[in-house]
């Protein structure tokens, strides 16, 4: 899970969190969230090397490689973001002076001069040797390492804390990463609480120095580093949750809705939206401009009397629950200067899906469940979809959120308006 409460659906049954960490424990008896690669015993191992690596040992590696990976692309990312707000403030204090390939150094001074000069040797031999693949990367900067670079910051602080209030919260967000970084530079295993911790703590830093997403309606799900790098191996799907409790706890309705400039909404009572976000929290976002469209199940319908027999309901009971739920945005809509901007339908069909189609300024956000015969809908599994916008994998367009977007105009076409 990241750290804004994102959760990338597994690709195979060796991803994390498949069978292998469902167990509680790795294969040998090795405690939940530790990946161990050790040779047998002598005394279980047969004479000669042991070369073989079986099922067991291919899944711990993955898991290994897996961790590492998205462990990786956090400390990237955050390197690479203190070296631009480095060079960005102290090259113009520094580069006057002592030049374009020396300002680091002095920025080291004595104090850093053993690893700074150790980086300009490394830049040197890569130059040789061909590795500079790009040439924004011949500078000394580009070859400090994320210690190096919180020391750079550390000593400089009066040039940094005009723009950043907390040292004390970049510091320990550092602190918390380098850890992380000790465990992966050395390709030991990371276990899973260390991982969560340091994207969490990358979430916090890259906040803290400008890096994040910089809109109220993305805030509500920030994209993270890896959703951005593989997000469309999954479509627009950014987490799946088990049931719709689990769901709030990572995305609770004000999140969700708060911000709203669109909200599409279609199911049988809408009760994440009705019961979770306050009619006057409603009426605040329609006048604030949100365009608001909510189609129910007809509480008279042959197909809500299907539904309560398949719940085990009293009869009548989901369609009372139902009109209780109209009536409550009838007054909602009643209440709003401009009425048109709030329409409420009614649709007698099959409900096959309950989906909760939100849009902001710059991105969208759709939370889609379908329906199960025994299961009520707190119970069901729950997708969350990204929508268009800035961030958005490529093949948006043909992902999940564009299919449940169509589904709802056409069920729409064919509903009735409550009046």
């Amino acid at each position: 899970m990241s750290s804004g409460g994102l959760e990338l659906p597994p690709g195979d049954s060796s991803h994390e969190g498949g069978p292998a960490d469902a167990a509680g424990a790795a294969p040998g008896g090795i405690p939940a969230g530790a990946v161990s690669l050790a040779p047998p015993t002598a005394g279980s191992a047969r004479a000669g090397a042991e070369l073989d690596w079986g099922t067991e040992a291919w899944s711990e590696v993955r898991t290994r490689a897996q961790r590492a990976g998205r462990a990786y692309i956090w400390l990237n990312l955050i390197e690479q973001r203190l070296r631009s707000v480095i060079g960005a403030v102290l090259r113009p204090v520094y580069q006057p002076v002592h030049g374009e390939d020396d300002w680091v150094v002095a920025a080291a001074g004595p104090a850093g001069q053993e690893w700074v000069q150790r980086a300009v040797a490394v830049r040197e031999v890569s130059r040789r040797k061909g590795y500079l693949l790009d040439s924004a990367d011949d500078n000394v900067l580009s070859f400090l390492t994320l210690p190096q670079l919180r020391e750079l910051m550390v000593q400089h602080w009066p040039c940094f804390e005009p723009y950043f209030d907390d040292r004390r919260e970049i510091e320990l967000a550092l602190d918390e990463l380098e850890v992380t970084r000790n465990v992966v530079s050395r390709n030991r295993a990371l276990s899973r609480p260390v991982l969560e911790q340091a994207e969490r703590a990358s979430a916090r830093l890259l906040e803290v120095l400008g890096g994040g997403a910089g809109s109220p309606a993305a805030d509500r799900l920030p994209i993270d580093a890896v959703e951005d790098l593989v997000g469309d191996r999954y479509a627009d799907v950014i987490s799946v949750h088990p049931d719709r409790v689990r769901l709030q706890r990572q995305l609770p309705a004000e999140d969700l809705f708060g911000g709203a400039r669109r909200l599409d909404a279609i199911g049988i009572g809408l009760n994440l939206l009705v019961q979770n976000f306050s009619g006057r929290r409603l009426v605040r976002l329609t006048e604030a401009g949100c365009r608001v469209r909510l189609l129910f199940l007809n509480p008279a319908s042959s197909a809500v009397k299907r539904r309560e027999r398949e719940l085990g309901l009293r009869k009548g009971e989901l369609s009372r629950s139902v009109e209780m739920n109209i009536l409550h945005v009838r007054r909602v809509r009643a209440g709003l200067r401009d009425p048109s901007r709030f329409d409420i339908h009614v649709f007698d069909e099959t409900p096959r899906f309950t989906a909760y189609l939100v849009e902001g300024e710059s991105s969208g956000i759709a939370v889609v469940q379908s329906y199960l015969r025994r299961a009520r809908g707190m119970e069901s599994p729950v997708l969350v979809l990204r929508g268009g916008g800035r961030g958005v994998p490529k093949d948006a367009d043909h992902g999940l959120f564009t299919t449940y977007r169509e589904e709802f105009e056409s069920v729409w076409e064919d509903s009735r308006p409550v009046s």
